[in-house]
């Protein structure tokens, strides 16, 4: 809304920019996880971006108060960026960091982390749904500059608070170099064994010079069973004869079996990431039209009280807030008596009903649009764009609520998987993926809108213009949809084929 009402930017151009800052703010993460994993550490890494973090919302204040007004769009793309670098390093830090926090060792251990992980995102969108409702209203009926002087506040006040758990801590960051350099080193090795055969006799795998070597970090020596996908990689850790004759050993040409599971472990995560690309796509329509729909109709409650049209994404959050625990307290110990799974139903399935529901949702928001398109032409209201559309904004609950049923399955459901499944030494780089999945997908959005834009344009009636109501958004939410159910398809595909991470003594956990 900032950037339409005061920038003054086109609808579509304003929607487009927004999914590239949550593209670029949700890729930032890589960068950052990369600077945890292998150099500064996780805990290093959350106070010196979170002290960016504070600069940029400084800055933001500053732009849309005393910077002069030719100079204001600018300024505030700029501290726009410095937030997204400051949040790169904070957000796939923050959750590793407090999920290590947890023992792992029983399999109580793991159903109490499994659980963190829904009470942690439910702390998160009650702040975010506060903020939803406080700070946007203080946006609309106060100032923008005071919004973001309260963020700024919070921010100090986080870090202060952080700050003085220093001393209960467990800080388990033993940062030994890039884990990069280890899943170089199996690629490498695997090319240039391309020609030795595999087999499965123990007596020509090189287990390691300790027991649990791995990508960098000696974490209670875990071994890593074998598994049979991705045979090809396990060249790399077949012992020749050129090896045996060997005095020392050669890590770009010989690994362990721990470093070639770890790899398989990042490899068999991608085919999840790329298949979960256009759910982020359609739960990006939350902050643009979803925000446009609720702006063209009837959102009063009582005479005198209206409230804008951001706020509707509270509702996310209180359905949020309201399914988590029902699903951590009453459905997992529920099918948990069925399935004999700690978590009741595997971390892939928990995603799949997200991505069947985020279809559902696009095919609820066409018809809903559809409907108050439909009110807008009873009323010859098609050519007045500014004008309320005599239908009421409740009409919107329903996507709405899938919007936060789907995000209480999938996201909660991606943060354990790419934390669980990632190797220790890239457990910041796992939450930086999922986080980044976010990103790609609002850069997908941003391009199925240009893509769209362009199309109808050519064809003579275009869709997605800055009158909502001959926008044909109905229409749009339809080619989601199709997109949606066709990404669907593929994930369940990659999640048949999947195999979870399994330690030499210990059950799957991911096995039902």
């Amino acid at each position: 809304m900032y950037l339409t009402n005061e920038l003054h930017q086109p609808t579509a151009a304003a929607a487009k920019n927004v999914n590239m800052w949550i593209g670029l703010s949700s890729l930032f993460p890589i960068l950052g996880a990369i600077v945890a994993d292998s150099y500064l550490g996780r805990f290093k890494t959350i106070i010196y971006s979170t002290c960016i973090y504070f600069l940029g919302m400084v800055m933001l204040c500053l732009s849309a108060s005393v910077v002069p007004r030719h100079y204001r769009e600018g300024a505030y793309f700029v501290a726009l960026y410095i937030l997204a670098v400051g949040e790169g390093g904070h957000k796939p830090c923050v959750q590793t960091f407090a999920a290590d926090q947890f023992e792992e060792e029983t399999d109580e251990d793991k159903e109490v982390k499994s659980s963190f992980f829904n009470w942690w995102y439910l702390a998160i969108v009650v702040t975010a749904t506060a903020a939803t409702l406080g700070i946007i209203y203080i946006q609309d009926n106060v100032s923008w500059v005071l919004s973001y002087s309260v963020l700024a506040v919070v921010i100090a006040a986080g870090l202060l608070l952080f700050l003085l758990g220093i001393r209960s801590y467990r800080n388990e960051d033993n940062v030994l170099g890039s884990p990069f350099t280890t899943v170089a080193q199996v690629f490498v090795a695997a090319a240039r064994k391309w020609s030795v055969k595999t087999g499965r006799r123990s007596d020509v795998v090189y287990y390691g010079d300790d027991e649990g070597e791995s990508s960098g970090v000696h974490s209670k020596h875990k071994t890593l069973a074998r598994t049979k996908q991705f045979r090809f990689l396990d060249k790399a850790m077949i012992i020749d004869e050129h090896d045996a004759s060997s005095k020392m050993r050669n890590p770009w040409r010989l690994c362990s079996l721990n470093q070639v599971e770890e790899v398989k472990l990042v490899v068999r995560l991608i085919p999840i990431w790329l298949s979960c690309l256009m759910f982020h796509a359609v739960q990006s329509q939350l902050h643009t039209y979803f925000i446009k729909q609720g702006s063209t109709m009837i959102r009063s409650i009582g005479p005198n009280f209206r409230f804008p049209p951001a706020s509707l994404q509270a509702l996310v959050g209180i359905v949020i807030v309201t399914t988590v625990p029902i699903y951590d307290r009453i459905l997992v110990p529920t099918v948990r008596k069925f399935t004999g799974h700690a978590a009741g139903i595997t971390v892939l399935q928990r995603i799949g009903v997200g991505l069947f529901l985020s279809i559902i949702n696009m095919v609820v928001a066409a018809l809903v649009e559809a409907k108050r398109v439909g009110v807008a032409r009873e009323y010859n209201l098609m050519d007045n764009p500014k004008a309320i559309v005599p239908i009421s904004v409740w009409w919107l609950l329903p996507q709405y609520f899938i919007t936060g049923l789907s995000d209480a399955f999938t996201v909660i459901g991606l943060q354990e998987l790419f934390y669980d499944q990632m190797p220790d030494a890239m457990r910041s780089l796992g939450a930086a993926a999922y986080i980044s999945i976010l990103g790609v997908g609002s850069f997908l959005s941003s391009f199925i809108i240009s893509l769209v834009e362009t199309i109808t344009r050519n064809s003579g009636e275009r869709w997605l213009g800055n009158n909502l109501n001959r926008a044909h958004l109905d229409d749009f939410y339809w080619v989601l949809a199709g997109l949606s159910a066709l990404f669907f398809g593929v994930y369940v595909w990659v999640a048949k084929r999947f195999v979870y991470k399994k330690v030499v003594g210990e059950a799957s956990s991911g096995e039902v």
